[in-house]
């Protein structure tokens, strides 16, 4: 029946998983106008205008959908997000952990990104100034649409975006200071606008960690922690109304208002709230926490009737520091007033002080605070320093040849090379047999990439292909933990269904998203270390990840925009491939066209 058609793209060759989690089948998938036409077990035709992707050996699956990103400034600069294309990603979702570019002004926009996501914030600020051209919901869509986006975007408002829109980044960070009746109808109607354009949903905050940047407010904590339950409550009233979805980060200090969320999800006698939160890991600070987060995800969806989901990264959770610029120093109080100082000299004045060092140590060794860092220098390799002496040690070693206390050693490492001491832990997933039972719980679901963020901390762009390689591997060892197609699922049609976005499927009719994966190219270069520059900002080194043997091509919209290791010559340049895609809003492929 598709003799007659005129394919515009054929991939030939390929075990085809559509993302619903069922079986991978050898068949040719057929595109027309960016629109899967035809997914056929007998080989499609192929005319002369036609082109073929030969995937022959290969996986051909739909786009990764990455739910948790903050590419909110970026994509004003790179809108191509090369670094999530190349990994098979077609879909990314803006608006995480509070934070949006919808409603603020550039210059809270940047106090309230920088510091939180390591993100240079002079960087950030010129990025939105620049483009900064919408007041609505619509417009920002708008904006979006008029630049050469490379994947789709979908997003959510952030609560913090809204505060600091509604009340002034002052007012909305002062603990005595709450929404006025006015403030409180203007943020209500604010998020009801976002709603209306697509948006799909909200974006919250009550872990303190997470601080301001910025000379006016420095160090205070971003303004959705300071909202009042009754405030959740009330935007959360209209998320289930409207049945959208809510993203957020319980306080990891007290740990308590986990509850809260977990309530918030529950559906008996009411509509369950969809609700999204941060984060399912098996922590080397509490080796007992995984154990906790398939039971209770089991409490609420099934006797709870809720519709609640945690976010895990599906790999080993690696960080990088340049000195002591690295979030995890946030957790406790000698850590923050480190972090409080920007400038090198004033902050070495600081570690150097004897009173402080106690303080740091006090802090370092304390039993029973609340942490997500281990706190062992046992566990810190150095990687980089202009002291060659110390490649390739850990910080405890070093402690142990000068003879000095753990912390002492550190700080004076710090000291003496500052952001040239470049070390390297684990964080967190670092026990494979925990990380398999982990991935497999029901109402555990793929997410906290942090794409877009942490530009020199850590790099897990290719999180979907580090869980194709982990599966592999399992497989080729006859030791099996998930199979392909319900790997496949997790990264795509799982995470599209829950969201309410438009993708994460490949049959006829969607919109062809498709990632083509050779599976002998899962190896471990997907693990590998890698740096860039990146132009957008001031050519900044990051962290990035190449596996380019592993994913051979990426179609957004029916278009191959990677491929063989490189991209479309007008990919992010000049020609739109990714459009915004709206809630529960079936998104066709646009007619190509140069922006």
């Amino acid at each position: 029946m598709n003799s007659n058609i005129s394919f515009d793209v054929v991939i030939t060759g390929g075990t085809v998983y559509d993302g619903s989690g069922g079986p991978g089948v050898r068949a040719d998938v057929g595109i027309v106008d960016g629109v899967v036409r035809a997914v056929s077990a007998t080989p499609l035709a192929v005319g002369a205008t036609t082109e073929v992707v030969d995937a022959t050996g290969k996986w051909v699956t739909p786009g990764f959908v990455d739910v948790h990103t903050h590419y909110d400034a970026e994509v004003l600069v790179g809108p191509g997000l090369e670094e999530s294309v190349r990994h098979g990603v077609t879909t990314v979702l803006l608006g995480n952990c509070s934070l949006s570019t919808l409603y603020s002004t550039p210059v809270d926009i940047a106090d309230l990104f920088s510091r939180v996501e390591a993100l240079p914030r002079d960087h950030v600020l010129k990025a939105v100034e620049t483009h900064k051209a919408w007041n609505s919901p619509d417009e920002y869509i708008a904006t979006l649409e008029r630049l050469p986006l490379g994947p789709n975007i979908a997003a959510l408002v952030g609560h913090s975006d809204l505060r600091a829109h509604v009340m002034g980044l002052d007012r909305s960070t002062d603990r005595s200071q709450k929404p006025t009746r006015e403030e409180w109808r203007a943020m209500s109607d604010a998020l009801e606008q976002a709603l209306d354009a697509g948006l799909l949903g909200m974006s919250t905050m009550t872990n303190p960690w997470d601080k301001l940047d910025g000379d006016r407010y420095r160090s205070r904590s971003l303004p959705s922690s300071y909202a009042r339950w009754s405030e959740f409550r009330a935007l959360h009233k209209i998320l289930r109304r409207r049945g959208r979805l809510l993203q957020s980060i319980p306080n990891l200090n007290t740990k308590y208002d986990m509850l809260f969320f977990l309530a918030s999800a529950t559906g008996i006698g009411r509509t369950p709230l969809k609700i999204s939160l941060l984060a399912a890991a098996d922590a080397k600070a509490s080796p007992w926490i995984h154990r906790v987060f398939g039971p209770l995800a089991r409490m609420v969806n099934g006797p709870g009737k809720g519709q609640f989901r945690w976010q895990h990264l599906p790999t080993t959770f690696d960080v990088y520091s340049d000195g002591i610029d690295l979030v995890v120093f946030e957790e406790f109080g000698s850590g923050r007033a480190a972090l409080h100082l920007r400038e090198e000299l004033g902050r070495n004045e600081l570690l150097s002080d004897e009173a402080y060092r106690r303080w740091f140590r006090a802090d370092f060794e304390k039993k029973f605070s609340s942490r997500v860092w281990h706190r062992d220098f046992a566990d810190a390799e150095i990687t980089e320093c202009p002291d060659a002496s110390v490649v390739g040690k850990n910080i405890a070693e070093v402690a142990a040849e000068r003879g000095v206390h753990v912390v002492d050693a550190f700080l004076d490492l710090v000291v003496e090379h500052g952001r040239k001491l470049r070390w390297h832990t684990t964080v967190a997933n670092h026990r494979k047999r925990q990380m398999d039972k982990l991935i497999n719980q029901p109402g555990v679901t793929v997410g906290f990439s942090d794409a877009g963020a942490h530009l020199r901390n850590m790099a897990f762009y290719n999180f979907g292909i580090r869980l194709l390689h982990r599966v592999h591997d399992a497989q080729r060892d006859r030791k099996p933990f998930m199979t392909v197609e319900k790997a496949v699922h997790k990264l795509s049609g799982e995470l599209a269904d829950f969201y309410g976005v438009d993708a994460g499927h490949l049959r006829v009719g969607d919109r062809a998203d498709i990632v083509v994966i050779d599976p002998e190219g899962l190896d471990e270069e997907v693990l590998a270390y890698r740096e860039e520059t990146m132009p957008e900002f001031g050519g900044l080194s990051r962290m990035v990840n190449r596996n380019d043997r592993a994913v051979t091509a990426t179609l957004v919209a029916g278009r191959v925009v990677f491929s063989g290791g490189t991209f479309a010559p007008w990919f992010g340049v000049s020609e739109r491939a990714g459009s915004f895609l709206r809630a529960g809003t079936p998104t066709a492929p646009r007619r190509r066209e140069r922006v």
